[in-house]
């Protein structure tokens, strides 16, 4: 069964009140914001203690620490990111991240992260 082609406008506006929540995971909350085909911004909050699974996934990724701290591990390598750190992930590398306070973090992904759109209607 071919992917399910999405129509998307050529300018997409969230307000703050509009942006759907999801809790994926305990301790993980996730605020879809604006996206389209080729990009999807998303805002995640993590509680002190949340620990998230290596992972990944083909989408390129682009993380910047808005405030917290986390501890990321990629390629067999663990660094800390705090407030005003950013890192790039590749599609398809391994990675993952705890953290050692509560966080908020803006993650950039391209292409859509189609598989994120379904939980908002739950």
């Amino acid at each position: 069964m071919a992917a399910q082609e999405r129509a998307f406008p050529d300018l997409v506006v969230i307000k703050s009140g509009e942006a759907r929540e999801s809790t994926p995971e305990p301790g993980l909350t996730r605020k879809v914001l604006a996206y389209n085909d080729k990009l999807f911004l998303v805002e995640h909050r993590m509680q002190k203690g949340w620990v998230g699974a290596l992972h990944s996934h083909p989408h390129e990724q682009v993380a910047y620490v808005i405030s917290g701290h986390l501890k990321v591990t990629c390629l067999g390598k663990t660094f800390d990111a705090w407030a005003g750190d950013s890192y790039v992930v590749r599609g398809g590398v391994e990675h993952g991240a705890a953290a050692l306070e509560e966080s908020l973090v803006v993650d950039i992904f391209t292409p859509c992260r189609e598989d994120y759109i379904p939980l908002l209607a739950k």
